[in-house]
């Protein structure tokens, strides 16, 4: 039987979740009707309008093989103005007409006296387990998500986790959390991950190369190890309460990649790899004539503990995807066995 490591040295929160940073709430629609095996997670930043009251926040991009929008806008401007929404690869144009809508609901002035609206939609192809050309998300469920959003949410195959497979085994939504402490203050850093990537075989547990004990208990039961190429992707959503600008949160969304590749990845060709980080710190308020409340920035050079939180969230929240999954049956008799069910299987 496998227990589940904790990755690193650094505390978790009380959550061990992106909630543990005040404020970020996540809710989920989950579609579980025969091949239709899919959903949409959203990440509210805080409570209130992200369009009245933005947040710093930045992006990077490890491997650009995706579909995701709202990221061109976000590079130059810095800024996130609507939560963060997650789903299907055919999915994110239904999910970002919802999106503009509900922000138009509150603001109705958007478009007209007001800015217009960037949405923010990622996602992952989640094509062998749900029928992807059914299109079966639609803006109820954006709005199921964004309306049940609450500190405490489910992990696994729910949400746009639902359909998701993780090194041929069933992926989809992790979090995690980690304290760091820099100067005396302690600040809290969360992650979120939408897991669709990695092969068997490079799957590495808490440094242990597990995938490769793994592989003869697949083969075993018939479910080969896929040896075609990755046609896969991963999402990470890194939150944070340190005061940090839209620079140095980019610093923190590379820093991903280091508790990406600890389990496995080559971000592989087609695999779409992306981070976003931003902060709670502050607010930016959407209306010039209003005034900003600055708050000072911490230091580069101070920066280490952060990084450290970051890799070490990003690995624990990808490990939790695996254990927190369940087996999935989905079109056309294609199965994603969970890792717990697997594991169950090996030699004592």
């Amino acid at each position: 039987m496998l227990t589940l490591p904790h990755i690193g040295r650094l505390p978790s929160g009380p959550l061990n979740a992106i909630s543990d940073v005040a404020g970020v709430t996540v809710g989920h629609a989950t579609l579980t009707q025969d091949a239709i095996q899919t959903g949409v997670t959203v990440i509210r930043p805080h409570g209130g309008d992200p369009f009245r009251d933005k947040l710093p926040a930045a992006a990077t991009v490890f491997n650009g093989f995706g579909k995701s929008i709202g990221l061109l806008q976000l590079q130059e401007l810095g800024v996130l103005e609507t939560p963060i929404a997650l789903t299907n690869t055919l999915s994110v144009g239904a999910v970002a007409t919802a999106q503009i809508r509900s922000a138009i609901d509150s603001n109705p002035e958007i478009g007209r006296s007001d800015p217009t609206i960037n949405p923010l939609v990622f996602e992952c192809n989640d094509g062998y387990l749900n029928d992807i050309q059914a299109m079966a998300v639609t803006a109820s469920h954006y709005r199921q998500a964004l309306d049940s959003a609450a500190a405490e949410f489910a992990q696994g195959a729910v949400g746009a986790g639902r359909g998701m497979s993780s090194f041929d085994l069933k992926g989809g939504i992790g979090s995690a959390s980690r304290y760091a402490k820099i100067g005396g203050k302690q600040y809290c850093v969360g992650a979120l991950v939408l897991s669709n990537f990695g092969k068997l075989p490079a799957l590495t547990l808490a440094g242990r190369q597990l995938g490769q004990q793994l592989g003869p208990q697949l083969l075993a039961l018939r479910q080969p190890p896929g040896e075609a190429p990755e046609m896969g992707s991963i999402i990470m959503i890194i939150a944070t309460d340190a005061p940090l600008d839209a620079r140095q949160l980019g610093r923190l969304a590379t820093r991903c990649g280091i508790g990406l590749g600890r389990t496995g990845s080559i971000y592989g060709h087609g695999s779409g790899d992306l981070a976003l980080a931003f902060s709670t710190a502050q607010t930016i308020p959407y209306r010039p004539q209003e005034a900003l409340r600055q708050t000072a920035c911490l230091h580069d050079s101070l920066l280490d503990p952060l990084f450290e939180a970051v890799a070490d969230s990003t690995e624990q929240a990808i490990v939790n995807a695996l254990f927190a999954a369940v087996t999935v049956n989905g079109r056309d008799g294609h199965q994603r066995l969970s890792l717990s069910d697997l594991a169950a299987r090996l030699p004592t």
